[in-house]
C-alpha cells in the first residue's frame, strides 16, 4: 500500500516543478524540451535537460545548463531586441529570476559554459520589504508563465548562450535552483563586452552561505533581499 500512495503521489510531486520549454526570438517561437522527455536528435535550440527536478546547491555541475551540453541549432537575435522564454508549468511564488548570457569563442559544439564569463542581463528579485509574500520575479512567472528580456544594444556579435533561472527560496534555508540554456547568435554593430566585474562562473557564481541564496522568508527577520551574483550588465 505504502509503495502505491507513492506512486500515486509522484506525478503531483512533479508538476510542483517547472522549466523553459520554448522560446520566442524575432516573432519566431522556437520549442524547447519537455520534462522526462529526451528527444534524440531533436532540431532546436534548447540544450537538452533531463527532469523538472530541482537542482539544490549552487556548486552542482548541472547548475551550468541544467546537464545540457549541446544543441543542433541557434536562434539569430538582434542586439538590443528581445528574448522571452515560455514555462508550461510553475507554482513557487518567492525567489528571484535570473537571465544570464555567455559569450562562446568559436562554434557552439566547443562551447561549454564552464569560464568565468556568464553575466546577466536581466533579473527580478524582490519588490517591497516582505519576503514571505508573492512580490517576487517567480511570482511573475507564477502568473504569466513567461519572462522577456533585452539583449543589450551594444553588445558584441556572436555566438553566445542564454540562461533563465529561477531561484525558489518557498522552504527556509533550502534553495532550489532551475536553469536551462539555449543557443544565440547575436547580431549588430555593437562592439561592447562586460567588464570583469559584471563576470562570473557557474556553477558557484556565489556561496552556498551566500544570503540571497540560503534565506528563511518566513522566520528570518529579513526586510530586503539582494539577488546572489554580480550586477546586470545592460551593456
Amino acid at each position: 500500500m505504502r509503495s502505491s500512495l507513492a506512486l500515486f503521489l509522484a506525478p503531483a510531486m512533479v508538476a510542483a516543478h517547472g522549466a523553459v520549454t520554448s522560446y520566442e526570438i524575432g516573432g519566431k517561437t522556437y520549442e524547447g524540451y519537455q520534462g522526462f522527455s529526451p528527444v534524440a536528435g531533436a532540431q532546436i535550440i534548447q540544450r537538452q535537460w533531463p527532469d523538472y527536478n530541482p537542482i539544490m546547491t549552487v556548486t552542482d555541475p548541472k547548475m551550468t545548463c541544467n546537464g545540457g551540453t549541446s544543441a543542433p541549432l541557434a536562434a539569430e537575435v538582434a542586439a538590443g531586441s528581445t528574448v522571452t522564454a515560455f514555462w508550461k508549468q510553475w507554482t513557487h511564488a518567492q525567489g528571484p529570476v535570473m537571465v544570464w548570457m555567455y559569450a562562446c569563442d568559436g562554434e557552439f559544439t566547443a562551447c561549454d559554459g564552464k569560464s568565468k564569463k556568464w553575466f546577466k542581463i536581466d533579473e527580478k528579485g524582490l519588490t517591497g520589504s516582505v519576503l514571505n509574500s508573492e512580490n517576487w520575479g517567480t511570482a511573475d512567472v507564477l502568473k504569466n508563465l513567461k519572462w522577456t528580456s533585452t539583449i543589450p544594444k551594444t553588445l558584441k556579435p556572436g555566438n553566445y548562450l542564454i540562461r533563465h533561472e529561477l531561484l525558489a527560496l518557498h522552504q527556509a534555508n533550502t534553495p532550489q535552483f532551475y536553469p536551462e540554456c539555449a543557443q544565440l547568435k547575436v547580431t549588430g554593430s555593437g562592439t561592447a563586452t562586460p567588464p570583469a566585474s559584471f563576470l562570473a562562473s557557474i556553477p558557484a557564481y556565489a556561496a552556498q552561505s551566500d544570503p540571497g541564496i540560503m534565506v528563511d522568508i518566513y522566520q528570518g527577520g529579513g526586510t530586503s533581499y539582494k539577488t546572489p551574483g554580480p550586477a546586470v550588465w545592460t551593456g
